[in-house]
């Protein structure tokens, strides 16, 4: 009998022991890094300097590098006027990349005749930009499309357009 309150203790022993042993724990701690937020100012507005129309549609394709092609109905005369492409300052975390997002769709440009209109957005860099000692120029150019009308001259100006940027 003594033998058997003896197993019957060690038993119920054991059965604790292994119980006490079947759940462990560990611990962990949470961190995050917060970063420069990403910003983006203008420098410099669009402008595709002196433009000739002929009556019949054309356009005028501004690089981001500023420069500038004309195609069927429009001309660009010797005197070229003010040229520049969009330029816009992106600051925030060296070493970060950043998407581009340009307009998709064209915008007007308003003056006497209508149906003048910007469109095709193009960048330098394209798509994708890195931030280096967290600047980095972001350079906008866009096809300037005339109608198949006679253009009155003057000064055509469209309302703001958006240029935005994200971190990859």
């Amino acid at each position: 009998m003594k033998k058997l309150t003896i197993l019957v203790a060690l038993l119920v022993v054991v059965g604790f022991s292994t119980n006490a042993f079947a759940q462990a724990s560990a611990t962990a701690t949470a961190t995050a890094t917060i970063v420069t937020p990403i910003g983006i100012t203008k420098s410099a507005d669009m402008n595709f300097g002196n433009v000739a129309s002929s009556g019949a549609a054309g356009t005028v394709v501004l690089t981001p590098a500023g420069t500038r092609t004309a195609t069927l109905g429009a001309t660009l005369p010797a005197t070229a006027g003010t040229v520049t492409a969009a330029a816009f300052a992106v600051t925030g975390s060296t070493t970060y990349t950043y998407s581009i997002t340009l307009p998709s769709s064209a915008i007007t440009l308003v003056g006497t005749t209508a149906g003048v209109t910007a469109s095709t957005f193009t960048s330098t860099p394209s798509a994708t930009g890195a931030l280096t000692a967290g600047a980095q120029t972001l350079l906008v150019g866009a096809t300037l499309n005339l109608p198949a009308t006679a253009v009155t001259a003057g000064t055509y100006t469209s309302a703001a357009f958006t240029v935005t940027v994200n971190y990859n």
